[in-house]
């Protein structure tokens, strides 16, 4: 999602700044969800929080992507920013689709479900990039298989995400930084 954090310029991500230092940075990870409004917004300003409180900011990048472009250019969900609000993260910018160039530049492509698992292969620009595509909640400690969609729902399906990507985004930097020791 383009512009998701207070100061960014519109249409260019820290992440996009930052991979201009490339050999600063050992890893970038996009998010992705069916239309960029809800959980991807919400995963990648919660992992960024988590990458900052640890002090790793200089060491991963991030950004997030839906597989609709439907929603392009439309901010994040009222009821998800409002409910990251609630929590002290804070969630604005634009939406935006997956784009072949992200397959490129991603270290790492983290899908919210099996739906959007499956389109990001779809939309895969080359075969040799399905090493870097991983489901979200091969990170979190639940029994929960999928981040499920809370756009159709009530305000406990947007805590119910939120639960999730504070679980999977700390267990995802705990596995990215064991692999990288």
């Amino acid at each position: 999602m383009s512009s998701h954090v207070q100061g960014r310029t519109k249409g260019v991500t820290p992440c996009q700044k930052d991979r201009s230092l490339a050999h600063l940075i050992s890893m970038h990870i996009l998010f992705v969800c069916w239309g960029n409004i809800c959980r991807s917004p919400a995963a990648e300003c919660t992992f960024r929080k988590v990458i900052e409180n640890r002090g790793l900011a200089s060491k991963y990048t991030c950004d997030s992507a839906g597989t609709i472009g439907s929603h392009q250019g439309n901010p994040p969900d009222s009821r998800m920013r409002q409910a990251a609000q609630d929590r002290g993260l804070t969630i604005s910018g634009a939406a935006r689709m997956i784009r072949d160039q992200d397959y490129s530049e991603a270290d790492l492509i983290v899908t919210m479900d099996d739906f959007n698992f499956s389109e990001v292969h779809k939309l895969m620009p080359d075969p040799s990039f399905k090493s870097k595509v991983r489901p979200f909640c091969d990170f979190v400690s639940s029994s929960d298989r999928e981040v499920p969609d809370p756009y159709y729902g009530g305000p406990s399906g947007f805590e119910k995400v939120l639960d999730l990507l504070d679980d999977g985004c700390d267990r995802l930097l705990d596995h990215l930084e064991k692999e990288s020791a």
